[in-house]
């Protein structure tokens, strides 16, 4: 069997393939002991380890070590002079009018700094060399001193020359091999030397936890006779071989949404459709992002509590609208949603494990969306009572109902995504008319109508088990490896033949990486330049087809940096009046996965269909009862509808109309 298992904030989905097709199941996550989620969810799918050829995994340890700062105590060694990079940061203000406003704390404190007498020019040259035998004594005492578990060495331009990175790695290892060394050279070797250290600094920071946590795992695997290849997935939507992450632990960090992403491509590309705005709404967030010809839109940095991180990521914004998010009133009267969450403990109110603040799945209950008899996941009942009784002091205080109540807080949330889905997608150029909205986990089927309806997209689709899409998306992911390098020339008539040389040892020093991970199958790259007009502080992406390398001539490149510049900014800028300069190069290399597995609906029937009575913009409505095992390719249905699976919940309003297709997707559209 192959299986994919995600971690999430409130659950764990398994979704597995094996010759007697898929099997779904959902339990619970363990905050404190994620990686017991994993091990509950085989146990409850019947799956024995030494029947898995394959388990693809993905999680929010990283990303959690960050957030609650449990990750290994850090040294931070940096040329003379810029011990205080990470506490100066850039002069920006993410909250321009808050007098209380603060700096994200760094990840290292200012003390566990240690300064290196070296220098290493821009261009790669030696300014001042580094004689380890100088610093050796007084190095050993400040490693001895401070008790780290870690080190993160960011050199003054060492994207240009890693000797110095290099050198100093083996006397820490000399003094101390215990200690887990981290060199920017081998996490980001781009320019911008505040991103480049809080990008080291955040890869050693999550390394020990991550190595220790795939310790873990593949412990008990073993002891459970697992021999088959272990994947963990990236934040740029694609997994690699354990033993990768354990080198690179920092594309790990944005793992979960990804997947979720990866898996709404492959899904709706069954149906032909290439340009989707994916909406994602577990149990703690909401998460949103654009794909455009079947990939996803890719980011080079992202911030994570704050602080900046360069690695390919899906490009993907977060709103608190999932499930666990809290309903409140704020100091001005006015109802909010989210970002704070009940998380899987205690949970929504509804669960009956403890909650006692309203929540959106309350909210959703009390409007009637979520039946108890539905039994969440498959086996939790929910509890209308409990969710009604702390709905009751909000729906006092704004003088409603408490389905009245519950049914703003749902309006208030789709209004947060709606706000999201902009941000990616309205405000880079992008008409979301022009694409076609896909939800899934628990609770994005319950939104999308509405969601569209804002955005003037015609059209929804529904995966079959949309509350496990993110699982699904970690069998059917790509295996990837990125790689980028700062070299900053002039666009001149020798640029060419410089593009095609970095560009080509780029490739093959990825080749021989897949190459020694031991990944089979076809090798496809993908490759763009990083360009600018001359003086400019900031690049645009500009995309390279494998066809353009060979014969690149300047005026191709020039076409082509035209061409994203007009797409962006809507003008041309001036190419061929100004001078152009090429800063950074990246290339990617993927592994497709060939199998083309499909999603497929709970065949299981768990839930009586026939009528249920739904709160929905301020009327009461009579719905028709459905469950999705027993639709059928061309079955239609009219809204205002509930259908129920054992993963996801889908909200047809009034006025709209569902239609399963070929692949078992729900396509909804509005009456015309």
């Amino acid at each position: 069997m192959r299986v994919g298992i995600e971690i999430g904030g409130t659950f764990t989905d398994l979704v597995a393939a094996g010759p007697n097709g898929l099997t779904i199941t959902k339990v619970p996550s363990v905050p404190a002991r994620p990686d017991e989620g994993v091990f509950d969810a085989l146990d409850r799918a019947g799956i024995a380890c030494e029947a898995m050829v394959e388990l693809a995994h993905g999680s929010t340890v990283a990303t959690n070590a960050v957030l609650e700062r449990k990750g290994a105590r850090l040294a931070f060694l940096v040329t003379a002079g810029f011990g205080d990079v990470l506490t100066i940061q850039r002069l920006e203000r993410r909250r321009i009018f808050d007098l209380l406003y603060r700096k994200p704390v760094p990840l290292v404190a200012r003390k566990d700094a240690f300064e290196i007498p070296e220098r290493t020019l821009f261009d790669g040259s030696i300014a001042e060399p580094l004689d380890t035998g100088r610093i050796r004594a007084s190095l050993e005492a400040f490693l001895a001193a401070g008790d780290y578990g870690s080190v993160a060495i960011c050199l003054l331009n060492s994207f240009a020359n890693p000797d110095h990175e290099r050198r100093l790695a083996e006397l820490i290892r000399d003094v101390d091999p215990s200690l887990d060394v981290t060199c920017s050279y081998d996490i980001s070797r781009e320019y911008r030397e505040y991103e480049r250290a809080t990008t080291t600094t955040m890869a050693a920071y999550v390394q020990p936890v991550i190595a220790a946590y795939l310790a873990r795992m593949e412990s008990v695997l073993a002891s459970r006779g697992f021999a088959g290849n272990l994947s963990i997935m990236q934040s740029n939507g694609a997994r690699m071989p354990a033993a990768a992450m354990r080198r690179n632990a920092v594309t790990a960090l944005l793992s979960g949404p990804a997947a979720g992403v990866t898996g709404a491509v492959r899904q709706a590309g069954l149906s032909g459709i290439r340009n989707l705005v994916t909406l994602d709404i577990g149990g703690t967030s909401a998460d949103v992002c654009l794909v455009v010809d079947g990939k996803p839109q890719l980011s080079q940095e992202a911030k994570i509590d704050g602080l900046p991180i360069r690695t390919p990521m899906v490009d993907i914004a977060t709103v608190g609208a999932g499930g666990g998010s809290l309903v409140w009133a704020d100091d001005g009267g006015m109802m909010r949603v989210g970002p704070q969450s009940a998380g899987a403990n205690p949970g929504p109110a509804c669960y009956g494990r403890g909650g006692t603040q309203p929540t959106l799945t309350d909210a959703h209950v009390l409007c009637g969306r979520l039946r108890p008899e539905a039994r969440l996941a498959g086996s939790m009942q929910l509890d209308v009572e409990a969710s009604r009784r702390v709905f009751a002091p909000i729906a006092e205080r704004f003088g409603l109902e408490p389905a009245a109540a519950a049914d703003s807080a749902v309006q208030i949330a789709i209004a947060n995504v709606v706000a999201a889905i902009r941000q990616v997608s309205t405000e880079r150029g992008r008409d979301t008319r022009d694409f076609t909205l896909v939800p899934f986990g628990g609770a994005g089927p319950l939104h999308a109508a509405a969601v569209a309806e804002a955005l003037h997209i015609a059209t929804v689709l529904v995966p079959p088990n949309a509350g496990v899409i993110s699982a699904y998306g970690l069998l059917v992911s790509d295996h990837s490896l990125f790689e980028s390098l700062t070299r900053p020339i002039p666009l001149d008539e020798a640029a060419p033949d410089r593009v095609r040389d970095t560009l080509g040892g780029l490739r093959t020093e990825l080749a021989k990486r897949i190459e020694e991970l031991g990944v089979p199958g076809d090798r496809l790259f993908e490759m763009s330049l990083d360009m600018r007009f001359k003086g400019q502080a900031f690049e645009i992406t500009v995309p390279l087809a494998e066809a353009d390398v060979p014969e690149l001539t300047r005026e191709r490149l020039l076409a082509l940096f035209a061409r994203e510049h007009e797409a962006i900014y809507s003008h041309g800028g001036g190419v061929g009046r100004n001078a152009v300069e090429i800063v950074s190069y990246r290339v990617g290399l993927h592994v497709p996965q060939l199998d083309r597995l499909s999603m497929s609906s709970s065949g299981a029937e768990t839930s009586a269909e026939g009528s249920c009575e739904v709160f929905d913009r301020g009327e009461r409505l009579d719905a028709r009862l459905l469950w999705r095992g027993s639709l059928r390719a061309g079955q239609s249905v009219q809204g205002p509808a509930v259908i129920e699976d054992t993963t996801a919940t889908i909200w047809i309003p009034k006025g709209w109309r569902g239609e399963i297709d070929g692949h078992q997707n729900l396509i909804m559209r509005a009456a015309a």
